[in-house]
């Protein structure tokens, strides 16, 4: 029971079951099956961006261009099946290694250059957007096949939407590349001690360019679920995707110096910043204190996260 009590996702879990109990009590039009799809396809496409900065954040580093990464996808996405008429399944999978290869990219630079991956994916974020904007001039794809428009509004069960399989078959896949296997062993590794790590005989370039590659495609999954969706490929998919994307890992307990992140505790994040975003819009609060309440939640967070640091070196000190 101590364990879990200090774990990074079971206090979140009950923040975020008390809060949709409180939502439901005050509002209970918050549980009609619309809502509930609603909430659940929001939190799905969170998930995968969340998860997608998550990774990168374990090896100590940032990506701040998922959201061009994810967008630009998303209009290669389109005009794959729009402009050369690809079958969807093609579509699928091109959009899937786009987002690889600019993760790729990412990755690349900052290794082999041995630049800050803020400036690299600073100075990136800013390209694809304009890759982006390039491609489209600014006006969206249209054309989007029946079947992916009737992905993004299907449900598996009663409320359960389909593109919430995506997501959970994400989290299963990186919960199991930090804990089992030896990639996300060494993520971890660099992300604790990149000096030891490499002593150890890491390879920092190669793990530095797998992990971009995959919060890549994790951004290019996002991308596509995103234009499913809204049913159409639009250019601005991705453009608020920055912020959201390090409240949840950060709330969910990751150290943005590296070395510890949670899968759960991500998801857990994403539930909770879901769940207040759709309580502001039914008590008819003005969004634009979403923005706000997502700065302080961050700041928040990193205190906590801080004040558990310094407890965890006081108490090493203290012992004999």
């Amino acid at each position: 029971m101590r364990r879990l009590l200090a774990s990074d996702w079971f206090g979140l879990t009950i923040i975020a079951f008390a809060g949709f109990v409180a939502i439901s009590a005050l509002r209970p039009d918050f549980l009609t099956p619309f809502n509930i799809f609603v909430l659940l396809n929001t939190i799905a496409l969170a998930t995968l961006i969340a998860l997608g900065q998550m990774v990168v954040v374990a090896l100590g580093q940032m990506n701040l261009s998922l959201g061009s990464i994810g967008g630009l996808t998303a209009i290669g996405f389109a005009a794959m099946m729009q402009l050369w008429g690809l079958p969807v399944p093609v579509a699928l999978l091109g959009g899937l290694l786009l987002g690889a290869a600019c993760g790729a990219f990412n990755g690349w630079v900052t290794a082999r250059a041995g630049l800050s991956s803020f400036i690299v994916t600073l100075a990136t974020m800013a390209a694809y957007k304009g890759i982006n904007l390039g491609i489209t001039q600014a006006q969206p794809f249209y054309n989007i096949p029946a079947s992916v428009k009737a992905a993004g509004n299907a449900s598996l069960i009663g409320p359960i939407p389909v593109l919430l399989v995506p997501a959970l078959v994400a989290a299963i896949a990186i919960w199991v590349l930090l804990n089992q296997l030896p990639l996300g062993r060494q993520i971890l590794a660099i992300g604790g001690n990149a000096h030891a790590a490499e002593l150890s005989g890491i390879s920092i370039p190669r793990v530095t360019v797998a992990t971009h590659v995959i919060s890549g495609m994790l951004a290019g999954i996002g991308g596509m679920m995103a234009v499913a969706r809204l049913q159409i490929g639009q250019p601005t998919i991705g453009d608020d995707w920055l912020i959201p994307s390090f409240t949840a890992p950060v709330i969910g307990g990751a150290v943005l110096a590296g070395g510890h992140v949670s899968v759960a505790g991500t998801i857990a994040g994403v539930a909770i910043i879901a769940l207040i975003t759709q309580a502001l819009v039914l008590f008819r609060v003005d969004p634009y204190y979403v923005q706000f309440l997502l700065g302080a939640l961050i700041l928040a967070a990193v205190g906590a996260n801080r004040l558990r640091e310094v407890r965890a070196q006081r108490a090493a000190e203290a012992r004999p």
